[in-house]
């Protein structure tokens, strides 16, 4: 004789709520508290070299930093679109590449049993415990050696090129991208691609009508996370690129906040940093539908 056991929760005291809302409350103003600071600070003149408290209602407001960063915000003769767009191209690119190829490897060690394919995921396992700084050398001599000439490009360096600089981010965000999408697939339920079969379509019209559109929400997740990889990359960028036409936003960053940049307005670091971050947080709003629901999914599994 089988029973069924209920779980009952007991609801939480009045007291249990109001400490939950408190800490819930300290949480989102610890979180917030520097975003709205710097956001403060950027709206400061910019004779301001260092903050003076922390004041977030500046004196004179002034959106004078915004304006020198859109025009030109480091010593180099390129602007704040530029660099923009620079770091658009790689972070786009790198969200590309990652998922497209990720989800070309993912399905078949997901769907199929071949010899190797523990060893291959194991593989795979290995380099995604490897940091970004480990492969930063081998990286650098292999594309250093690589000379091209395309008939858009004209002949360059592939190591000193944005194209090098996607490359070296592919190669640690598609290991990355293989496991998470990999996990997800396995969710998925066989029997929709053995229905279809039997309906007479192809293994690519599976792929494609089915498996894709039912893993959109891990792709979102894993090509969001390639564009964020892209976008704040800054080892890779730093070392292969030379021109100040190819640099990125990072690179610019760090050149007004290093060493040699102690004359540097606060301000205009401060509004620099607040320009930085909104890409990526339209990028989330636009994709956050399938994002939220690819999160708890994927890596699961595998």
């Amino acid at each position: 004789m089988t029973t069924s056991k209920r779980r009952s929760f007991r609801e939480p005291s009045l007291l249990t709520k109001v400490l939950l809302q408190v800490a819930a409350i300290g949480i989102l103003i610890t979180v917030l508290f520097p975003i709205i600071w710097v956001f403060s600070v950027s709206l400061s003149p910019l004779n301001l070299i260092r903050p003076d408290g922390l004041n977030l209602i500046p004196k004179d407001a002034t959106l004078e930093s915004y304006l020198q960063v859109i025009e030109r915000p480091t010593g180099n003769p390129v602007s704040f679109l530029e660099l923009a767009v620079n770091s658009m191209k790689i972070a786009g690119g790198t969200a590309l590449a990652s998922v497209s190829l990720g989800v070309l490897a993912a399905y078949p060690l997901s769907r199929l049993a071949f010899r190797g394919r523990t060893f291959i995921m194991l593989v795979i396992l290995g380099v995604l415990m490897l940091p970004a700084v480990a492969t930063l050398a081998p990286l650098f001599v292999t594309l250093n050696g690589i000379k091209l000439n395309l008939p858009i490009l004209g002949a360059f360096n592939l190591r000193n090129s944005q194209l090098g600089v996607g490359i070296a981010i592919v190669s640690g965000s598609l290991p990355f991208a293989i496991w998470n999408l990999k996990g997800y697939l396995d969710t998925i339920p066989r029997e929709l691609e053995e229905a279809a079969a039997v309906d007479g379509a192809s293994q690519m019209r599976i792929f494609r009508s089915i498996v894709l559109p039912l893993a959109l929400p891990a792709i979102a997740v894993t090509g969001f996370l390639g564009f964020i990889s892209g976008w704040t990359e800054f080892y890779y960028s730093w070392m292969f690129l030379t021109q100040p036409r190819d640099f990125t936003l990072a690179m610019a960053l760090s050149a007004m906040t290093g060493t040699y940049a102690s004359a540097i307005p606060w301000p205009l670091v401060s509004a620099f940093s607040i320009m930085l971050t909104l890409p990526p947080a339209i990028v989330y709003l636009l994709s956050q539908r399938f994002i939220t629901g690819g999160l708890a999914v994927g890596s699961v599994k595998g």
